[in-house]
């Protein structure tokens, strides 16, 4: 499972870049508005949930949409939305609540959140091809991957960052592997909440997992000399989604691949042991499954006992969500299909709001281009529909403050 047949990481370093403001304003796409829960048929909520920002990709306008949901109803947060100063790929935020990163075709952006609205944007680097980025949970880190320059190749980059101010805290280091057929999905990225594995989509090249060592200092690497590939399961699928179980010791990462059914027929989540990492991988009992759709574009766990996955079903076809249930039982893990609801067509980001009370949906190419849910109080796992709002242009990110 090694790279290259156990070929070493190409490691490099690249200086930091300086500091560059650039304004936000209100821009020319409309907030998020709802006021009834217009997907909403049964088990309305008067809840409220926590704060959370969609990264829409609109062609000349991109911005971010702060948004909350208070009393079962969608409200913007004050000031939203906010411009975004380049085309973006990625977004993500930082384990404190403080920051939120945006990369894009002119580099990585952070801003400062204050009672969830967001400050004036700074330029973090100029990495311009940093098509996913996560923060570790440290918050010491923020990692990119770049599509690199040669054939199938990938580059991670840790950016050192400090905590409190959240800006760059020091030099860059880089890692680039060839990997035959990579291509890093955009967002598609996540880190272990142990902080010891990086994991990256890479469609047809599969799955990159890199060792991570968060501990460094700034101005040292990272990143080992060694990381581990998973090929996609069928022939002519594509690594689409990863995610790691959120508990702080790991039992089981995730892959959504289209034609990653065991039929190679459909689109299939993955589950995988996570302490079988760099050895003999070994599968959750019953994976992989059929993830409910064509092409399971995001993967969200929840807790300890279920993971939704995000389908899209086509370009002009809704999509679903589709619920699956973790029975453990010692150190053996079974997964099995549940019950799916309805989205937008083609969801492409899930999270889940700081409060536990939602889960909410990004859908790229609309009808609706967000969709929120709520945890059945009945049957457990199952997803109730709540808003739904066609208002917004192309989302590709969704996060929500911790």
């Amino acid at each position: 499972m090694r790279l290259g047949n156990g070929a070493m990481l190409l490691l490099s370093a690249v200086a930091s870049v300086a500091a560059v403001a650039v304004a936000g304003c209100a821009g020319f796409w409309s907030p998020l508005t709802s006021t009834t829960s217009a997907g909403c048929t049964t088990s309305c909520t008067t809840a409220t949930g926590g704060d959370f920002y969609i990264l829409n990709a609109a062609s000349g306008s991109p911005q971010i949409a702060g948004e909350q949901i208070i009393s079962g109803k969608l409200t913007a947060i004050s000031g939203s939305p906010w411009s975004v100063p380049a085309a973006p790929y990625s977004m993500a935020i930082a384990p404190s609540g403080n920051f939120l990163y945006v990369s894009t075709a002119a580099g990585v952006y952070v801003y400062a959140i204050s009672g969830g609205a967001l400050g004036t944007s700074t330029q973090l680097t100029t990495d311009a091809s940093a098509l996913a980025i996560a923060v570790d949970p440290s918050g010491n880190w923020l990692i990119e991957a770049e599509q690199a320059t040669t054939n199938g190749g990938i580059t991670l980059a840790a950016v050192p960052i400090n905590s409190t101010t959240g800006k760059n805290n020091g030099t860059e280091a880089t890692t680039t592997a060839t990997i035959a057929n990579a291509a890093v999905q955009e967002g598609k990225i996540a880190i272990s909440p142990d902080d010891k594995y990086i994991f990256v989509a890479l469609g047809t090249g599969g799955t990159i997992i890199a060792p991570f060592a968060s501990t460094t200092a700034a101005g040292s690497n990272p990143f080992s000399t060694t990381a581990y590939t998973v090929p996609v399961l069928n022939a002519g699928g594509s690594a689409l989604s990863v995610a790691v179980d959120p508990s702080t010791t790991p039992r089981l990462f995730y892959i959504g691949e289209s034609l990653g059914n065991s039929a190679a027929t459909s689109g299939g989540l993955r589950a995988i042991q996570y302490s079988s990492i760099g050895s003999t991988l070994l599968n959750a009992t019953g994976s992989p499954l059929a993830s409910g759709g064509l092409a399971p574009n995001a993967i969200l766990p929840v807790g300890t006992s279920y993971v939704y996955v995000g389908n899209g079903a086509g370009t002009t076809t809704a999509g679903t969500i589709n619920t699956f249930s973790i029975v453990t039982s010692n150190s053996t893990y079974t997964i099995t299909s549940g019950a799916s609801v309805a989205s937008g067509i083609q969801p492409f980001s899930l999270a889940e709001d700081g409060t536990g009370t939602f889960v909410l949906a990004a859908n790229s190419l609309g009808t609706p281009y967000f969709s929120s849910y709520t945890f059945d109080g009945t049957t457990a796992g199952q997803l109730d529909e709540q808003i739904f709002t066609s208002t917004g242009s192309s989302p590709i990110a969704i996060v929500a403050l911790p």
